[in-house]
């Protein structure tokens, strides 16, 4: 298959050889490869965006799993957020809510826009919509924020692993949160080459993570780990428009994030047989959803004793 770029040293320096943004470039690759028109992707995009925003304004409603597990924890931030004495800021806690509404919206059977996963799909429209009070975009910036988080994506994808079956939630949560700084960056008028810095500084910060999800559920921890991911984006985001830069490459990184998903055990891929999911209460809600236990009065004990 022929492709404008298949690594991110070479997207980068297609995008400063060339003058064009990364988003842009994916554009391109796109039309190379699905042999549709520039108007056909962006309009597929487009819609992508709408269903990623119908997602946030249902989950900041408030909505609930069939399970009782998740929902409502983004009403709660916003909540927090309006009495104004947060102490991370209201931009973070913002692209947090809005990571949870999307993944509360996920585990309540809604739709939602995988980037690249269901499972880690709050964490690029909740920096996005986060970063829309902040930036002001335009519709087409907005899009095109999509098509940066898709660039790094794809290349993530051909060259090491988006699966928590195959290389836990470093793969899933990891490279969202990372394509989400990557697509920061540009949005905020900072070079390719920062978005690649921006990229490998997010994604070796979540080397490692696990994939664990109590009951077999995309609900815990993952709702949560999206709203991790969420602030870690902006802050390396932060970190390379101040023009701090990755020791480590961004391909070897993505390299890295793979060796170690190969080597990882399988009880920690996506199996639900270790880590959070192999803890006494994870155990004991696995049993009340499978085999008739009372989950409410677990549920309820869990918070009563905090």
């Amino acid at each position: 298959m022929d492709v404008l770029f298949r690594s991110v040293r070479e997207l980068v320096e297609l995008a400063e050889k060339e003058g064009k943004l990364i988003s842009e470039l994916m554009i391109e690759q796109e039309m190379l490869i699905t042999g549709r028109t520039r108007e056909e992707i962006f309009a597929q995009m487009d819609r992508n965006l709408t269903i990623m925003e119908e997602a946030v304004e249902r989950g900041l409603k408030g909505v609930q799993s069939v399970t009782g597990l998740t929902g409502g924890d983004a009403v709660l931030i916003q909540n927090y957020i309006k009495k104004g004495n947060s102490l991370a800021g209201d931009l973070l806690l913002d692209a947090v809510s809005k990571a949870v509404a999307t993944n509360e919206v996920n585990a309540a059977m809604g739709t939602i826009c995988a980037t690249p996963t269901a499972g880690s799909a709050g964490v690029v429209p909740g920096t996005l919509f986060a970063v829309q009070n902040k930036l002001n975009p335009t519709r087409e910036q907005m899009i095109r924020y999509l098509f940066t988080s898709g660039a790094f994506g794809f290349i993530v994808a051909n060259n090491a692993s988006i699966s928590g079956a195959e290389g836990g939630c470093q793969a899933e949560v990891g490279s969202a949160s990372a394509m989400a700084a990557a697509a920061i960056v540009e949005m905020a008028g900072g070079t390719a080459q920062q978005s690649s810095e921006a990229f490998a500084i997010t994604l070796k910060n979540m080397l490692g993570l696990v994939c664990d999800p109590v009951a077999g559920l995309v609900e815990v921890p993952c709702v949560k780990r999206n709203a991790m991911g969420a602030s870690n984006s902006l802050v390396a985001a932060d970190m390379a428009l101040a023009g701090v830069t990755s020791r480590i490459p961004c391909d070897e990184v993505i390299g890295a994030m793979y060796r170690i998903g190969q080597a990882m055990s399988p009880n920690l891929k996506e199996t639900a047989r270790g880590g959070l999911a192999a803890t006494p209460t994870g155990k004991a809600i696995t049993h009340a959803i499978f085999e008739g236990g009372d989950l409410k009065s677990l549920l309820k004990s869990r918070v009563n004793s905090n």
